[in-house]
């Protein structure tokens, strides 16, 4: 029996992980939420009742006491949970800082006692932002780029600082623990489930409310999507590849980097609406390109993408149609 923690397991990839883990032979799935960002919805209740192997403990990460009726000794950990949402760190960047490191020292501490086989923590492309920015590292880009941040008084640059400090926190608690751990820098995830503080949903938002003239942000911004799928079948590959060290890894498509002029073009042909688009400048400290070197978990895993944009897109429209009561 392999007994796997999910924290934030209740959020967009922690209950698709889930299910992921669910459907595999010898898994028992614990996954721990406080329901603020991830939700108790029909989805999840599905999952649960459908999967005896698979419980949810509600629980706040910020209480370091949480954690200890965990038990434990975990096989996998996969830590997940926290802030994010472009929105949500603009408007509260002081609740981000705060949230985002808590969680992650918390977990630590207690992986102090409790003990893992391997600890996952999901870490995110805006760490090297900055120096794609600037010129120093190239795009496709590789995982030795520079963690840079341009403005560390910018809202937006608390989100990839508290990231920062969990990459450094997991590489050395892991070390000193003596237990794995492998940090993956997740790239422009999409799919079902993701809730509406992200490009795709604000676009489909913007599809089910039929907006003519179309506002777009940053037409020429070049991003490469990742369908969720496709993002939890590396995370469970960099749990269980062979590692020799706590290695940072990049998870994404490296097969489509698309113009958001482009992404445009292909959801307006999955959901069938065609606006006049209305152009507008990107937000400002958003990277005018991004899309990860995957020559690192290529190598680890084997892994490679298996859903295109259009395939994607199509099946992110549906599940938003069918659950929100989209309709064209």
């Amino acid at each position: 029996m392999v007994d796997a923690l999910i924290l934030g397991g209740a959020g967009f990839i922690g209950y698709h992980l889930a299910r992921h883990l669910a459907r595999l032979p010898g898994y028992r799935v614990t996954l721990v939420d406080n329901l603020s960002r991830g939700a108790l919805d029909a989805d999840l209740q599905e999952l649960l009742d459908q999967h005896r192997a698979v419980g949810l403990t509600n629980a706040d990460l910020l209480d370091p006491g949480s954690l200890d009726g965990l038990g434990g000794p975990y096989d996998e950990v996969y830590l997940l949970a926290g802030m994010v949402g472009v929105r949500n760190v603009a408007a509260q960047p002081d609740r981000v800082v705060y949230v985002n490191a808590t969680i992650i020292l918390n977990t630590l501490e207690w992986l102090r006692g409790a003990g893992c086989g391997r600890l996952l923590f999901a870490s995110t492309s805006e760490v090297y932002a900055g120096s794609v920015e600037e010129g120093i590292a190239a795009v496709p880009t590789a995982e030795d780029a520079p963690a840079t941040v341009l403005d560390t008084q910018a809202p937006r640059a608390t989100y990839a600082i508290t990231k920062m400090l969990g990459e450094a926190a997991v590489t050395h608690y892991a070390a000193a623990g003596g237990y794995e751990a492998v940090i993956a820098r997740y790239h422009n995830v999409y799919g079902p489930r993701m809730g509406s503080d992200h490009v795709v949903p604000e676009l489909l938002e913007r599809v089910r409310r039929e907006t003519n003239p179309f506002p777009v942000y940053g037409l020429e911004h070049t991003r490469a999507f990742c369908y969720v799928s496709d993002a939890v079948g590396a995370t469970h590959a960099l749990m269980t590849c062979p590692l020799e060290r706590c290695e940072i890894v990049h998870v994404g498509n490296d097969e489509e980097e698309v113009q958001i002029r482009q992404l445009l073009s292909k959801l307006f042909d999955a959901t069938g609406f065609h606006p006049a688009i209305e152009e507008h400048p990107a937000a400002s400290g958003s990277v005018r390109r991004r899309c990860p070197d995957l020559g690192k978990l290529k190598a680890l895993t084997g892994f490679r993408p298996t859903v295109d944009l259009k395939e994607g897109l199509g099946l992110t429209w549906e599940w938003y149609r069918r659950s929100m009561s989209v309709s064209r």
